[in-house]
């Protein structure tokens, strides 16, 4: 009998032991893709793996990267038939043919060649461009003419121009959350440039993941049109206000380029924000309904119901918001 009440209480003292033991926050920061990166996970340890994300980084730099000229994108780019793409490459492209084809081209990586034109990518403004000249340009624009055979990509036209920048930042965000959970990790957030994917629970205050959405501010304050939790999903928001030109007359021009005319994004749509199983689809679903416009937007999500959206826009002078498919009020 003795040894029973002994054997209960070490048993108790062991449980006890263990919830005591509490996992701590791990904060990481660093740069990325031109950008910011943070991550917050949990464990007794305060691992760092810093060191696994910059090489994760250098991967998919040296994959997808348009601003080094010796990475297999750039050299897809400059004519180089002889590349043989990574996985990384295979993921994203195939990805973009997917979206591409279900937005019907509002969602396209060969328009780069006319974000550069526009001065809004990594080769430098065209002088003298003209009607003429994007004419020209839009000829080499459409995914529909890449296609991907035995390990390589082969190009229609050879002046078609690959960027993947409207969803690398999204799977990059994926990548690092994969990561995490193959170190066995439940609870995290990864973020990166601003597209989010978090898992479980905020840990440290016991309550799910609370996620700012940004109002959109042409002076380059920052405040938050709501906050929202987030449980285990990913979020990216495109916006027309964050990245844009002033021409000499004062006009202002988005850094989203229309895929049917070739010129800078016109519209009154401020900003996207999509709720996705992935950060992958998430950016490259809020890059194209930026690129549509407020009402095709909403007709895309009505056919859509497993996209959550939140639209931000001018109207009567005021900004305007409105959920789509169950986005959250908070």
């Amino acid at each position: 009998m003795i040894q029973r009440i002994l054997l209960v209480v070490w048993i108790g003292l062991f449980i006890s032991c263990k919830e005591e033991v509490k996992l701590q926050p791990n904060y990481l920061k660093g740069k990325a893709l031109g950008t910011t990166f943070s991550l917050q996970y949990f464990d007794q340890e305060q691992k760092d793996y810093r060191a696994s994300f910059d090489s994760l980084i250098q991967v998919i730099n040296i994959s997808l990267s348009t601003y080094q000229d010796d990475s297999d994108i750039s050299r897809i780019n400059a004519g180089d038939t002889t590349v043989v793409i990574d996985e990384h490459f295979q993921k994203v492209f195939n990805a973009s043919k997917k979206i591409h084809k279900e937005t019907s081209g509002a969602f396209d990586p060969t328009i780069g060649v006319l974000v550069n034109a526009w001065d809004f990518g990594p080769k430098g403004e065209i002088q003298g461009l003209d009607s003429l000249k994007i004419d020209s340009l839009l000829g080499t624009v459409g995914l529909d003419k890449v296609h991907y055979k035995q390990g390589k990509i082969h190009k229609e036209h050879t002046d078609t121009f690959l960027d993947f920048n409207a969803l690398a930042k999204g799977y990059t965000v994926d990548v690092f959350a994969m990561f995490l959970e193959q170190e066995g990790y439940t609870d995290y957030l990864v973020e990166i440039g601003g597209e989010i994917r978090t898992k479980g629970y905020n840990v440290a205050k016991n309550k799910p993941w609370k996620i700012g959405v940004e109002e959109p501010n042409f002076d380059g304050t920052q405040s938050y049109n709501k906050v929202i939790s987030l449980k285990t999903e990913a979020m990216a928001t495109s916006g027309s206000y964050r990245k844009y030109k002033v021409d000499k007359e004062g006009n202002r021009y988005a850094h989203i380029i229309d895929t049917k005319t070739g010129y800078p994004h016109k519209s009154n749509l401020l900003s996207v924000s999509i709720l996705a199983n992935t950060c992958m689809e998430a950016d490259a679903y809020a890059t194209a309904l930026t690129s549509m416009g407020v009402q095709q937007s909403i007709e895309f999500l009505t056919q859509h119901p497993e996209l959550r959206a939140l639209l931000i826009y001018e109207k009567g002078g005021a900004l305007k918001t409105e959920a789509f498919n169950g986005f959250p009020e908070n």
